[in-house]
C-alpha cells in the first residue's frame, strides 16, 4: 500500500505537538499521575475528557465528510476485538505500570522531553515488555500452527 508523502512528517509533527502539550500542562510528570490515581487531583481526568470528546467528534464526522483517510487511503471502518483473557492480562499489567511508574507510555517519551531522565528505567521496562509479549504471542502461534492439521 502507498501512502501519501506527508504522512510520516505529520506523524512527527502530530506527535510533537502532543508531546509538548503534555510537556505544558504538566501531564508528562508522574507526581500529576499519581496525584490523580490517589485521587488527589483531578486534572487528567479533564485532559482525558477532553480529547475523548474531541476524538469522538473526529471519529464521527470524518467517515461522513470521506470515504477513506486522506494519507493512506484506507477506509474508515470499527475495528472490533474481542474482549478475553490476553486483553484482561495485557490491561492489568498496564494499569500495573502506570500507577508504579506514575507515566503511561505517551507521556513517558514526553517526560524525557522535560528532563525526567529517571523515566528511561520505566521506558526500558515497557521494552521489555514488549518483547516479552512479542516472544509469548510467536509461540502461541507458533503451538497453534503445529496443532493444526498439514495441508498434505
Amino acid at each position: 500500500m502507498s501512502r501519501h508523502p506527508l504522512f510520516l512528517p505529520l506523524i512527527l509533527v502530530g506527535g510533537l505537538v502532543f508531546g509538548f502539550g503534555l510537556g505544558f500542562s504538566h501531564m508528562a510528570r508522574p507526581e500529576v499521575v499519581i496525584d490523580f490515581l490517589l485521587f488527589d487531583d483531578f486534572g487528567l481526568l479533564f485532559v482525558m475528557f477532553g480529547g475523548s470528546i474531541v476524538a469522538g467528534i473526529a471519529f464521527w464526522t470524518l467517515p461522513k465528510l470521506r470515504g477513506s483517510a486522506p494519507l493512506t487511503g484506507r477506509p474508515y471502518g470499527r475495528r472490533l476485538k474481542s474482549f478475553d483473557r490476553n486483553v484482561l492480562i495485557g490491561g492489568s499489567i498496564f494499569g500495573v505500570g502506570w500507577g508504579l511508574s506514575g507515566i503511561c507510555p505517551g507521556a513517558a517519551y514526553a517526560s524525557l522531553g522535560i528532563g525526567n531522565w529517571p523515566i528511561l528505567y520505566a521506558i526500558g521496562g515497557m521494552f521489555i515488555g514488549a518483547y516479552a509479549q512479542g516472544v509469548w504471542r510467536s509461540r502461541e502461534a507458533d503451538a497453534a500452527a503445529a496443532a493444526a492439521p498439514g495441508d498434505d
